[in-house]
């Protein structure tokens, strides 16, 4: 069984472990994205592929770095 996606389900801990494996992915995928297309070779779709998956990897940082970040009222 997987564990759940929902983060409001995770603590602050494992959310923070999460939130370093989804940023070394990310700069992993870019590095391979623009080793790729530096050698002209890439497949487009493939390139596609791993565009979306960054995007998505960006998003799933986001939610997490807002949950982590305390609201500040002024």
């Amino acid at each position: 069984m997987t564990p759940p996606n929902d983060i409001s389900m995770k603590t602050n801990d494992v959310l923070r472990v999460e939130l370093e494996v989804m940023r070394r992915e990310h700069r992993d995928l870019d590095e391979a994205i623009h080793a790729l297309a530096e050698k002209g070779t890439a497949d487009p779709l493939t390139l596609q592929r791993l565009k979306r998956n960054k995007l998505r990897l960006k998003d799933k940082i986001a939610q997490i770095e807002d949950r982590l970040t305390p609201d500040i009222i002024a």
